[in-house]
Protein backbone atom coordinates (compact mmCIF):
# COMPACT_ATOMS: atom_id res chain seq x y z
CA UNK A 1 0.00 0.00 0.00
CA UNK A 2 2.74 2.18 -0.26
CA UNK A 3 3.75 5.05 2.47
CA UNK A 4 0.99 6.61 4.92
CA UNK A 5 2.59 9.45 6.72
CA UNK A 6 0.81 10.58 10.06
CA UNK A 7 2.07 14.27 11.10
CA UNK A 8 0.21 16.83 13.88
CA UNK A 9 0.40 20.51 14.69
CA UNK A 10 2.20 22.34 17.39
CA UNK A 11 -0.07 22.13 20.63
CA UNK A 12 -1.60 19.46 19.13
CA UNK A 13 -0.47 15.75 20.38
CA UNK A 14 -1.31 12.27 19.93
CA UNK A 15 0.43 11.27 15.94
CA UNK A 16 2.79 8.55 17.92
CA UNK A 17 -0.66 6.84 20.04
CA UNK A 18 -2.61 7.59 16.85
CA UNK A 19 0.34 5.39 15.00
CA UNK A 20 1.27 3.08 17.48
CA UNK A 21 -2.47 1.81 18.06
CA UNK A 22 -2.84 1.55 13.86
CA UNK A 23 0.19 -0.32 13.76
CA UNK A 24 -0.81 -2.89 16.45
CA UNK A 25 -4.03 -3.33 14.31
CA UNK A 26 -2.75 -3.77 10.66
CA UNK A 27 -3.73 -6.61 8.26
CA UNK A 28 -0.79 -6.31 5.96
CA UNK A 29 2.65 -6.55 6.85
CA UNK A 30 3.76 -3.00 8.19
CA UNK A 31 6.87 -1.05 9.03
CA UNK A 32 6.28 1.29 12.05
CA UNK A 33 9.00 4.14 11.47
CA UNK A 34 9.67 6.43 13.95
CA UNK A 35 10.82 9.81 11.90
CA UNK A 36 10.11 12.54 14.62
CA UNK A 37 13.31 14.68 14.48
CA UNK A 38 12.60 15.30 18.02
CA UNK A 39 12.50 11.94 19.06
CA UNK A 40 11.01 8.36 19.21
CA UNK A 41 9.33 7.13 22.43
CA UNK A 42 8.04 3.83 21.72
CA UNK A 43 11.42 2.05 22.68
CA UNK A 44 10.92 3.43 25.98
CA UNK A 45 7.58 3.72 26.56
CA UNK A 46 5.27 1.08 25.19
CA UNK A 47 8.48 -1.49 25.33
CA UNK A 48 9.70 -0.69 28.37
CA UNK A 49 13.31 -0.48 27.59
CA UNK A 50 13.18 -3.92 26.66
CA UNK A 51 16.30 -4.35 24.38
CA UNK A 52 20.11 -5.16 24.69
CA UNK A 53 21.79 -2.61 22.77
CA UNK A 54 20.68 0.95 20.21
CA UNK A 55 18.65 0.29 17.71
CA UNK A 56 16.73 2.73 15.36
CA UNK A 57 16.69 5.18 12.79
CA UNK A 58 19.75 7.15 14.17
CA UNK A 59 21.56 4.05 14.49
CA UNK A 60 20.84 3.62 10.79
CA UNK A 61 21.64 7.42 10.24
CA UNK A 62 25.38 7.07 11.35
CA UNK A 63 25.98 3.70 9.10
CA UNK A 64 24.49 5.56 6.26
CA UNK A 65 26.88 8.16 6.30
CA UNK A 66 29.76 6.64 7.69
CA UNK A 67 29.66 3.94 4.83
CA UNK A 68 26.23 4.27 2.84
CA UNK A 69 24.85 0.65 4.76
CA UNK A 70 21.14 1.42 4.46
CA UNK A 71 20.18 -1.36 2.65
CA UNK A 72 22.32 -4.00 4.66
CA UNK A 73 21.66 -2.91 8.03
CA UNK A 74 17.95 -1.89 7.89
CA UNK A 75 16.44 -5.36 8.88
CA UNK A 76 18.95 -5.46 11.84
CA UNK A 77 17.23 -1.86 13.44
CA UNK A 78 13.97 -3.34 13.64
CA UNK A 79 11.78 -4.59 16.86
CA UNK A 80 9.03 -7.32 16.20
CA UNK A 81 6.19 -5.91 17.75
CA UNK A 82 4.10 -9.56 17.12
CA UNK A 83 7.32 -11.71 17.39
CA UNK A 84 8.52 -14.31 15.63
CA UNK A 85 6.07 -13.24 12.94
CA UNK A 86 7.51 -10.33 11.54
CA UNK A 87 4.12 -8.74 10.49
CA UNK A 88 4.28 -5.81 12.70
CA UNK A 89 7.57 -3.87 12.82
CA UNK A 90 9.16 -0.94 14.10
CA UNK A 91 11.58 1.19 13.44
CA UNK A 92 12.55 2.73 16.68
CA UNK A 93 13.27 6.76 16.35
CA UNK A 94 16.27 8.81 18.05
CA UNK A 95 16.86 8.75 21.79
CA UNK A 96 19.94 11.05 21.86
CA UNK A 97 19.35 14.31 20.87
CA UNK A 98 22.99 14.16 19.20
CA UNK A 99 21.57 12.29 16.77
CA UNK A 100 18.86 14.18 14.89
CA UNK A 101 21.95 15.86 13.35
CA UNK A 102 22.63 13.10 11.32
CA UNK A 103 19.03 11.73 10.46
CA UNK A 104 17.89 15.20 9.18
CA UNK A 105 20.59 15.12 5.96
CA UNK A 106 18.85 11.65 5.32
CA UNK A 107 15.35 11.95 4.96
CA UNK A 108 15.02 11.78 1.38
CA UNK A 109 17.25 8.67 1.27
CA UNK A 110 15.08 6.99 4.16
CA UNK A 111 11.54 8.12 2.03
CA UNK A 112 13.13 6.64 -1.33
CA UNK A 113 13.86 3.38 0.93
CA UNK A 114 10.70 3.44 2.18
CA UNK A 115 8.98 2.91 -0.84
CA UNK A 116 10.60 0.41 -2.00
CA UNK A 117 9.18 -1.86 0.56
CA UNK A 118 5.98 -1.84 -1.40
CA UNK A 119 7.48 -4.10 -3.38
CA UNK A 120 9.52 -6.16 -1.51
CA UNK A 121 9.40 -9.90 -0.96
CA UNK A 122 7.78 -10.29 1.22
CA UNK A 123 5.80 -6.54 0.80
CA UNK A 124 5.48 -4.01 4.07
CA UNK A 125 3.44 -0.88 4.18
CA UNK A 126 5.13 1.63 6.27
CA UNK A 127 3.30 3.69 8.41
CA UNK A 128 5.62 7.00 9.18
CA UNK A 129 5.52 8.95 12.14
CA UNK A 130 6.60 12.44 11.60
CA UNK A 131 5.51 14.08 14.83
CA UNK A 132 4.93 17.64 14.99
CA UNK A 133 5.69 19.49 12.51
CA UNK A 134 7.04 22.49 14.43
CA UNK A 135 9.83 20.67 15.45
CA UNK A 136 13.03 21.86 13.34
CA UNK A 137 14.01 20.18 10.58
CA UNK A 138 11.10 18.67 9.65
CA UNK A 139 10.68 15.52 7.42
CA UNK A 140 9.64 16.97 4.35
CA UNK A 141 10.64 14.22 1.80
CA UNK A 142 8.68 11.73 3.60
CA UNK A 143 5.63 13.87 3.28
CA UNK A 144 6.33 14.03 -0.43
CA UNK A 145 6.63 10.53 -0.87
CA UNK A 146 3.45 9.68 0.85
CA UNK A 147 0.59 8.35 -0.85
CA UNK A 148 -1.84 9.52 2.09
CA UNK A 149 -1.06 12.37 4.68
CA UNK A 150 -2.70 12.05 7.80
CA UNK A 151 -2.68 15.53 9.21
CA UNK A 152 -3.58 14.54 13.06
CA UNK A 153 -5.76 17.12 15.53
CA UNK A 154 -7.55 17.04 18.24
CA UNK A 155 -11.38 18.54 17.90
CA UNK A 156 -10.77 21.67 20.44
CA UNK A 157 -10.37 25.25 18.82
CA UNK A 158 -6.75 25.62 19.83
CA UNK A 159 -5.86 22.84 18.22
CA UNK A 160 -8.10 23.32 15.41
CA UNK A 161 -6.49 26.85 15.47
CA UNK A 162 -2.72 25.65 14.92
CA UNK A 163 -4.00 22.51 12.69
CA UNK A 164 -5.39 24.71 9.91
CA UNK A 165 -2.01 27.02 9.78
CA UNK A 166 0.00 23.60 9.64
CA UNK A 167 -2.60 22.51 6.65
CA UNK A 168 -1.99 25.25 4.48
CA UNK A 169 1.74 24.40 5.10
CA UNK A 170 1.35 21.15 3.71
CA UNK A 171 -0.50 21.70 0.84
CA UNK A 172 1.46 24.53 -0.26
CA UNK A 173 4.99 22.23 0.01
CA UNK A 174 2.71 19.36 -2.00
CA UNK A 175 1.72 21.24 -4.59
CA UNK A 176 5.51 22.92 -4.94
CA UNK A 177 6.63 19.64 -5.19
CA UNK A 178 4.01 18.41 -7.86
CA UNK A 179 2.61 15.92 -5.49
CA UNK A 180 -0.93 14.40 -6.84
CA UNK A 181 -3.95 16.44 -5.11
CA UNK A 182 -5.89 14.24 -2.28
CA UNK A 183 -3.12 13.55 -0.45
CA UNK A 184 -4.22 14.94 2.47
CA UNK A 185 -6.50 14.22 5.06
CA UNK A 186 -7.47 14.62 8.43
CA UNK A 187 -7.14 12.31 11.44
CA UNK A 188 -9.53 13.53 14.44
CA UNK A 189 -8.98 12.36 17.96
CA UNK A 190 -11.01 13.22 20.53
CA UNK A 191 -14.45 14.67 21.70
CA UNK A 192 -15.30 18.25 20.97
CA UNK A 193 -16.22 20.26 17.60
CA UNK A 194 -18.51 17.78 15.20
CA UNK A 195 -16.74 15.99 11.90
CA UNK A 196 -18.33 18.03 9.78
CA UNK A 197 -17.47 21.43 11.11
CA UNK A 198 -13.96 20.41 11.72
CA UNK A 199 -13.56 19.32 7.81
CA UNK A 200 -15.76 22.44 6.84
CA UNK A 201 -13.62 24.69 9.01
CA UNK A 202 -10.11 23.46 7.95
CA UNK A 203 -11.27 22.58 4.57
CA UNK A 204 -10.30 19.17 4.13
CA UNK A 205 -11.77 15.78 4.19
CA UNK A 206 -11.91 13.89 7.65
CA UNK A 207 -10.74 10.27 7.15
CA UNK A 208 -11.82 8.98 10.45
CA UNK A 209 -11.94 9.89 14.28
CA UNK A 210 -10.21 8.24 16.81
CA UNK A 211 -12.08 8.40 20.59
CA UNK A 212 -10.69 9.33 23.74
CA UNK A 213 -9.59 6.38 25.38
CA UNK A 214 -7.18 7.35 28.05
CA UNK A 215 -6.82 3.62 29.47
CA UNK A 216 -5.50 2.53 26.42
CA UNK A 217 -3.37 5.40 25.44
CA UNK A 218 -1.78 4.55 28.95
CA UNK A 219 -0.75 1.74 28.04
CA UNK A 220 0.63 2.39 24.37
CA UNK A 221 2.82 4.91 25.95
CA UNK A 222 3.98 3.41 29.10
CA UNK A 223 3.88 -0.34 28.62
CA UNK A 224 1.27 -3.36 29.47
CA UNK A 225 -1.21 -5.25 27.90
CA UNK A 226 -3.23 -3.71 24.52
CA UNK A 227 -6.27 -5.03 24.38
CA UNK A 228 -8.37 -5.40 20.67
CA UNK A 229 -11.89 -4.82 22.03
CA UNK A 230 -11.08 -1.01 23.57
CA UNK A 231 -12.81 1.82 22.12
CA UNK A 232 -8.90 3.31 20.72
CA UNK A 233 -7.92 -0.20 19.19
CA UNK A 234 -11.57 -0.93 17.29
CA UNK A 235 -11.20 2.77 15.54
CA UNK A 236 -7.81 2.15 14.66
CA UNK A 237 -8.43 -1.02 13.27
CA UNK A 238 -10.92 0.00 11.39
CA UNK A 239 -8.74 2.85 10.41
CA UNK A 240 -7.30 0.64 7.26
CA UNK A 241 -10.21 0.58 5.78
CA UNK A 242 -10.53 4.54 4.35
CA UNK A 243 -6.73 4.73 4.19
CA UNK A 244 -6.91 1.69 1.45
CA UNK A 245 -10.60 3.03 -0.30
CA UNK A 246 -8.63 6.09 -0.45
CA UNK A 247 -5.24 4.67 -1.91
CA UNK A 248 -7.52 2.92 -4.42
CA UNK A 249 -9.68 5.54 -5.87
CA UNK A 250 -6.19 8.04 -6.38
CA UNK A 251 -4.44 4.99 -8.13
CA UNK A 252 -7.18 4.58 -10.39
CA UNK A 253 -7.46 7.88 -11.22
CA UNK A 254 -3.84 9.22 -11.40
CA UNK A 255 -2.18 5.90 -12.19
CA UNK A 256 -0.23 6.04 -8.73
CA UNK A 257 2.89 5.78 -8.06
CA UNK A 258 4.52 6.66 -11.61
CA UNK A 259 6.47 5.27 -14.17
CA UNK A 260 9.94 4.26 -11.72
CA UNK A 261 9.57 0.93 -10.04
CA UNK A 262 11.85 0.69 -6.72
CA UNK A 263 13.92 -1.78 -6.27
CA UNK A 264 13.06 -4.83 -4.45
CA UNK A 265 13.90 -5.58 -1.15
CA UNK A 266 14.15 -8.90 0.33
CA UNK A 267 13.68 -9.02 4.53
CA UNK A 268 15.88 -11.31 6.59
CA UNK A 269 14.67 -12.10 10.13
CA UNK A 270 13.85 -9.61 12.51
CA UNK A 271 15.12 -9.38 16.11
CA UNK A 272 11.84 -9.71 17.94
CA UNK A 273 10.62 -7.92 21.12
CA UNK A 274 6.30 -9.03 21.64
CA UNK A 275 4.03 -6.24 22.13
CA UNK A 276 0.45 -8.08 22.94
CA UNK A 277 -2.63 -7.14 20.97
Amino acid sequence: MAIIALVSAKGSPGVTTAALAAALSWHRRLVLAECDPAGGSILAGYLGGALDGPRGIGELAVGELRDGSLEHAFWSQLVDLDAPRRERLLLPGVVDPAQAGSVIPLWQRFADYFTGLERGEPPYDVLVDCGRLAVGGPPWPLLRAAAVVLLVTRAHLPDLSATRATARAVERDLTEHRVPPGTLRLLVVGDGHGTSEISKALRLPVIARLPHDPRTAEVLAHGGTVRANRPLMRAAGALEVPVRALLDRRRARLAWPGTTTPRAVTAPSVPGVSGAV
